[in-house]
C-alpha cells in the first residue's frame, strides 16, 4: 500500500510538472493608469496578432467577452474592458518575435489608474483600499479591493500553464514626492517573488518612466524617483520615455507612444535575459532606447 501511494504521488507530481510548458513565457504587469492604458487602440493594434500571444483576464470583462483566470488572444484591451492600449500590448508582440517558432508569450495585467504603490503592498493594501478616494474605490473594487492578491492569484493559475519570466511595472506618478517609494517598490518585488516561489535571477524587473519632461509631462518629476530606483534595486531596468508622444493631458502616452514604450520594455527584458534584440523602433518617436 505504501509503495502504491508513493507511486501515485510520483505520478501526480510528474503530471503537474509536465503540464507546465517551458516554452510558454509569462510576464506579470502592474501599475497605474499608463499600465491600464489610456489611449484608444488603433487599427494596427489589432492586426497580425499571433495566436501564440495570449493575455489572461484578471477580471470579468463587462461585455462578457472574457472571464477572470482564462487565457485569450492578446487583442486590446488587455487590462479591463473599459481600458485602452498598454505597454504590455507591443511588449508581448515584440518578445514573441524573439522566441523560436511554436513558443508562446502570455501577459497578466493588473493595474488601477491613480493608485499609489501602497495599493500593491501586501502589508498595506487593505488599509489603502479602505481609505482610498471615492473616485478610486470602484476601480480597486474590481480586484476585490486587493490588486496585489489578484495579481498573485492570477499568477498562480498561470504557473500551471507556463513559466513566469519577468515583471513589468509602470507606477510612480502618484508617489512622485515619496522619499520611501523605492524601498516600497523593492518590497513589492520581493514579496511577489516569495509568494510565487520565484528567484530574482530568473525574473527581471522592468519599470518605465512617466511622460518625459521633454514632452512637457505633468508627472515628469516622478522620473527622479524612477531613475534612482537602481540605487535601491541594482538589478532593476529602467525604460526611458524620452521622445515618446502623449495625449493632450501630458500625463498619458498616446497610441504611438504606448507601442514604442512597449518595444522599449521588450528591449530591456531581452537584454536582461542575454538575448540579442532585433527590434524595429518607431522613428516618429525619435527613439534611441537607453539601457539603464
Amino acid at each position: 500500500m505504501k509503495r502504491f501511494i508513493l507511486s501515485t504521488l510520483s505520478l501526480c507530481l510528474a503530471l503537474s510538472v509536465s503540464a507546465q510548458d517551458p516554452n510558454f513565457h509569462i510576464f506579470l504587469c502592474f501599475g497605474q493608469s499608463n499600465m491600464e492604458g489610456a489611449a484608444r487602440p488603433e487599427t494596427i493594434d489589432s492586426l497580425n496578432i499571433s495566436d501564440n500571444y495570449l493575455a489572461m483576464a484578471a477580471v470579468d470583462y463587462r461585455d462578457g467577452s472574457r472571464k477572470m483566470g482564462n487565457w485569450y488572444k492578446a487583442v486590446p484591451p488587455l487590462c479591463r474592458s473599459n481600458n485602452g492600449l498598454t505597454p504590455a500590448d507591443w511588449f508581448g508582440r515584440t518578445m514573441l518575435e524573439h522566441y523560436p517558432e511554436g513558443h508562446k508569450v502570455g501577459v497578466i495585467n493588473v493595474a488601477v489608474g491613480g493608485i499609489k504603490i501602497e495599493g500593491f503592498m501586501k502589508n498595506t493594501v487593505e488599509e489603502y483600499a479602505a481609505g482610498a478616494q471615492d473616485w478610486l474605490k470602484p476601480w480597486i473594487a474590481e480586484y476585490d479591493n486587493n490588486p496585489y492578491q489578484r495579481l498573485v492569484d492570477m499568477a498562480r493559475i498561470a504557473q500551471k500553464d507556463g513559466v513566469i519570466e519577468g515583471i513589468l511595472m509602470h507606477q510612480g506618478e502618484s508617489n512622485w514626492d515619496d522619499p520611501d517609494w523605492a524601498s516600497k517598490v523593492k518590497y513589492v518585488y520581493e514579496t511577489l517573488l516569495e509568494d510565487l516561489g520565484l528567484k530574482a535571477e530568473n525574473v527581471p524587473f522592468i519599470i518605465g518612466e512617466a511622460v518625459n519632461a521633454d514632452r512637457g509631462g505633468t508627472s515628469a518629476s516622478a522620473n527622479i524617483n524612477i531613475d534612482n530606483l537602481p540605487k535601491t534595486m541594482p538589478a532593476v531596468r529602467v525604460v526611458s520615455s524620452s521622445g515618446l508622444t502623449n495625449l493632450p493631458d501630458h500625463l498619458h502616452f498616446d497610441a504611438a507612444g504606448y507601442r514604442e514604450i512597449g518595444r522599449r520594455y521588450a528591449a530591456q527584458m531581452l537584454d536582461a535575459k542575454g538575448m540579442k534584440a532585433n527590434i524595429k523602433h518607431d522613428e516618429s518617436q525619435k527613439t534611441v532606447p537607453v539601457l539603464v
